[in-house]
């Protein structure tokens, strides 16, 4: 710094440098602001499904979500509508855009550091009024050519903190990209889950619809035959009449499904139309013990860290207001009365030298932006926290979910298989006449439930397990294991 007031300041009046010295003096550091720990908690409530998580990985690192993801279901289909997505959907477009935004405002905020240059050039023709009763009007040409430079000098780190407050903010809109990505292939996923599952139920629901059918014919004829009353035909037409009603809900709800699908990829309903399977995609197989290390680098909470980093160092940008703005600039120019003569050296006019501006009173505005740094930090420090706690119940609930569904699963297949075997026996024994036509209704309804809750139950695993990958940020394995 005494190097600096000797060579810039050279020519300023001593009264100038020992101003300049007494402000350099009082106003040499900037205090460093300093983000307090934010730990996430490390005791699971399912800890049977956990296992510790090893070293933190470098907070610099990208958020990253593994590609095809989504082929642990073992969909053609599905893998087909994915890579579909991120060319169609038009929120991912927008966050694309928002990325774009924050790298120009990064680069804005590093061109800051540097110099500005300026080159100016001008021509004028001026006429001035005669200063005597005798003299006439007298008119003169100006022709100028100069250049101007400044350089803010950081002493205090407003630009540099600005830049990497700058920085952050764009490494969190592209962990925001990367979270809103995964969260758009999630729930397409979900909706094409959704849609299969629909069709199940479909298939489900016209096995009983045929069955019924046959059976209303049976009872037609045993009615005809003087064996039954008309009740038992009215019942038969009741319980036809009830699952056709379900068929055409489905049905509703499988194009809502559909046109679902359509608009995520950026299409309008009428532009696409997917063959119906009625069967469900593969469950993926979940480990039985997941590292808790895989939520590190979870897009969303890399991002909630990264705005804790940005409103601390917004804080050094708010402080460094209270020191003053201290700038170099320079100035040359050539100014003469015809073009020919400009650049002669006795056309030559410059300047050079150092100034600085303190704000004195304000009102307590800097104050003001100080406090409101820090309460934006405090916040910022606390929405991480509860981003970290939400993540850990979200992960949680779905693993416990999974558990607890397999074993449900298994008793309803149980339940299925002991349905449909009442549902035979008791069919026999109605063509038998030995029981009404009441118990088989009942136990068409048992079967018709039993099976609907068998398929319920697999798009709840699958639903679970797609969560699950969501709130993984796409991974069963951490990054290297």
């Amino acid at each position: 710094m005494h190097h600096f007031k000797q060579t810039v300041c050279r020519g300023l009046t001593p009264v100038a440098l020992s101003i300049l010295g007494l402000i350099l003096a009082a106003c040499s550091t900037q205090p460093t602001v300093t983000a307090r720990p934010v730990e996430p908690p490390a005791v699971f409530k399912e800890a049977q499904l956990w296992k510790p998580a090893a070293a933190t990985q470098p907070r610099d690192k990208a958020a990253v979500v593994p590609a095809d993801w989504w082929q642990l279901f073992q969909d053609p289909v599905l893998n087909d509508l994915e890579s579909q997505l991120l060319v169609g959907n038009e929120n991912l477009k927008s966050l694309a855009s928002q990325v774009a935004s924050a790298q120009a405002l990064l680069q804005a905020s590093q061109a800051a550091l540097w110099p500005s240059l300026n080159l100016t050039a001008g021509g004028t023709r001026a006429g001035s009024p005669p200063s005597g009763s005798a003299e006439s009007r007298t008119t003169a040409n100006t022709v100028s050519v100069g250049t101007s430079a400044s350089w803010e000098l950081d002493l205090w780190g407003r630009y540099r903190s600005a830049a990497r407050v700058a920085d952050i903010k764009l490494q969190a809109s592209q962990d925001d990209l990367v979270a809103a990505r995964l969260s758009a292939q999630a729930t397409l996923a979900q909706t094409y889950l959704a849609l299969r599952a629909a069709e199940a139920q479909l298939a489900v629901q016209m096995q009983t619809e045929s069955a019924y059918q046959r059976m209303l014919a049976l009872t037609q004829a045993r009615l005809d035959a003087g064996v039954v009353s008309q009740t038992d035909v009215l019942q038969a037409q009741i319980q036809l009449r009830t699952v056709q009603t379900q068929i055409e809900e489905n049905r509703a709800q499988r194009a809502q499904f559909e046109h679902a699908i359509a608009v995520l990829l950026g299409r309008a309903p009428t532009q696409l139309t997917l063959a119906s399977t009625g069967a469900l995609p593969q469950l993926p197989t979940v480990p039985e013990v997941l590292p808790a290390r895989l939520l590190e680098r979870r897009p969303d909470i890399a991002s909630a860290e990264r705005a804790v980093a940005a409103a601390f160092a917004q804080i050094g940008v708010a402080d460094a207001a209270f020191y003053p703005d201290i700038s170099l600039s320079a100035s040359a120019s050539y100014r003469s009365a015809s073009l020919g003569q400009v650049f002669n050296a006795s056309s030559l006019l410059w300047s050079l030298g150092p100034s600085a501006v303190l704000a004195v009173f304000d009102s307590g505005a800097r104050q003001l932006a100080s406090s409101q740094a820090r309460s934006a930090a405090e916040q910022a420090v606390s929405s991480y926290r509860q981003t970290v706690l939400q993540a850990f119940q979200e992960v949680e609930d779905n693993l416990v979910l999974l558990q607890r569904l397999g074993a449900e699963l298994n008793l309803q297949n149980d339940a299925l298989s002991a349905a449909r075997r009442n549902l035979e026996i008791t069919q026999s024994q109605y063509q038998a006449g030995t029981v009404s036509y009441l118990n088989v209704s009942t136990a068409q309804s048992t079967a018709l439930t039993a099976e609907s809750s068998v398929v319920t139950l697999r798009n709840r695993q699958l639903a679970a397990a797609n969560v699950l990958l969501k709130n993984l940020g796409g991974r069963w394995q951490a990054e290297g294991g």
